[in-house]
């Protein structure tokens, strides 16, 4: 019996003003009472297919029927009237209100303050198997309750269709089982549900239809019983992984440089024993709410809750950023943004910001010389592209900025650098050249951890990688002879033996 489509994408592109493609023609076929999985790569496309049918942005081409009519909405507002609710991982809700307050958000006016609106709320929050109670404050609630309230909220509002934006990935294993039990109970009541996730294990034991989307295409459409993990990481992957020039590479020098000793954070990060040697390249892979950062800020003595011991050349030290600093620890963060460098510096100033004291007389009085000729060592090293030294760090490439936000730990003194994202946003050639650094920084003796979205950049420029899943290292595999597909399934939830399995 063919089913006709709640929501039916032919050939759906998008286009920035920037000239990047996010979408190239995607087909998509969304029935009501059944789970469609979507799965990609970090940059294949989600979120901005996501945001089209959440009115947030608008096709440039193509065609959207909505129940066979041809819709495109221009606000989010219009994609909700239509009956198209999507959850967000950050959810979205207010926390000082109740929970029955924030479900009925957006429903403004004195109706929705009628007994009969209470009522019809319990009847749909026990309808879910009541996980939360209407009158409890939301910032009280545990993460997946607040997931359930966000979903009470669309429910409330007449949606037909549900998307979920990896509603799971920062939640508890019973939490999952929460929200999986919902879905089903969604799509047993006729509801669509279009469920984005990084987890295999749960796109093939959730939905019916999976879809893959790669480099802004499908490149994998099909029900989810003809499917199986390692079919569906292939999908993903889609190419050949080929690692940097290896001439005159390392392979992680001959003594360990850094040791780090039941490294975690309770309730967020399990502890990881671990020495690094000298000019090693250390790769964390991991889906977003892995723990991969987590690990990283631990190690830095940036999360004030993290256990364990962290010793550099067989000296322990204090778990702050200050002591990881002083010893030889540097941090290169996400966001560059936010937290990389300041906007309103210049490239000297910002590369010498770590390291003021090196560039001040008695260490109290800065000089301008000495930054600008720090700066000039770094802008020629790195290869950063700026009109000079004094030049605004807000002037330059993304790929350049983030050569500025490395540099300035770039100093003798530097033993350990811990890199997080730092090819994300900027350009294929800027990232190539970002990798092409690590690897020499690494062939010059500087230890470094890596955690990187793409995992065939962590096959290309690291010596072993660890698999991170729910805060825990689950897999550590050596980069020569490791497959992305294997890494996918790893990271995906597939148990090692079955990863290495899937690959023979």
């Amino acid at each position: 019996m063919v089913i006709t489509p709640l929501l039916l994408l032919e050939g759906v592109a998008k286009t920035f003003p920037n000239g990047t493609a996010a979408l190239r023609g995607v087909d998509l076929r969304i029935v009501p009472g059944r789970v469609h999985g979507l799965l990609g790569a970090n940059g294949a496309g989600k979120s901005t297919l996501i945001k089209i049918l959440a009115g947030a942005l608008t096709a440039s081409c193509g065609t959207i029927r909505w129940k066979g009519e041809a819709a495109q909405w221009k606000t989010p507002q219009a994609a909700k009237a239509a009956g198209i609710a999507t959850l967000y991982q950050h959810i979205p809700l207010v926390p000082t209100l109740s929970a029955l307050e924030n479900v009925l958000l957006d429903q403004g006016g004195w109706c929705r303050h009628l007994p009969a609106e209470r009522r019809r709320i319990a009847a749909l929050v026990a309808s879910l198997g009541d996980p939360f109670g209407l009158d409890t404050v939301v910032g009280d609630l545990p993460i997946g309750a607040r997931q359930m309230v966000a979903l009470a909220q669309a429910l409330a509002g007449g949606a037909e269709m549900v998307v979920m934006d990896e509603p799971t990935a920062s939640l508890a294993g019973h939490e999952r089982e929460a929200v999986y039990a919902t879905i089903r109970r969604l799509a047993r009541e006729g509801k669509a549900v279009l469920f984005v996730s990084h987890f295999i294990d749960e796109i093939v034991a959730l939905t019916d239809e999976v879809t893959v989307l790669r480099d802004g295409m499908v490149a994998l459409s099909a029900p989810t019983y003809d499917l199986n993990e390692a079919s569906i990481a292939q999908a993903i992957a889609g190419r050949v992984v080929r690692a940097l020039d290896k001439s005159g590479r390392s392979q992680g020098g001959t003594g360990n440089v850094v040791a780090l000793r039941d490294v975690g954070s309770p309730g967020t990060l399990a502890p990881v024993t671990l020495d690094l040697a000298a000019g090693e390249v250390v790769g964390i892979a991991g889906v977003l709410g892995s723990g991969r950062t987590e690990l990283l800020h631990a190690i830095f003595g940036a999360d004030p809750r993290a256990t364990g011991s962290v010793s550099v050349d067989g000296r322990q030290i204090e778990r702050l950023p200050e002591a990881s600093v002083d010893a030889g620890i540097a941090l290169v963060p996400e966001d560059r943004a936010r937290q990389g460098y300041v906007p309103q510096f210049t490239v000297a100033e910002n590369i010498s910001l770590a390291h003021l004291r090196q560039f001040a007389h008695a260490g109290l009085f800065p000089s301008g010389a000495r930054e600008g000729a720090f700066a000039a060592e770094m802008i020629v090293r790195l290869a950063i592209r700026a009109p000079g030294a004094d030049a605004l760090v807000t002037e330059l490439s993304g790929g350049n900025a983030q050569k500025v936000v490395i540099g300035k730990w770039l100093t003798p003194h530097t033993r350990l650098l811990l890199l997080d994202e730092p090819t994300a946003g900027i350009d294929v050639g800027a990232r190539t050249d970002i990798l092409r650094l690590i690897r020499r920084l690494a062939d010059e003796g500087l230890t470094t951890i890596l955690v990187s979205s793409e995992f065939e950049e962590l096959i290309a420029v690291c010596d072993r990688i660890l698999v991170m899943r729910d805060g825990a290292v689950v897999a550590e595999r050596a980069a020569d002879g490791c497959t992305e597909e294997e890494l996918i399934l790893l990271a995906g939830g597939t148990r090692p033996s079955l990863a290495a399995g899937a690959q023979a």
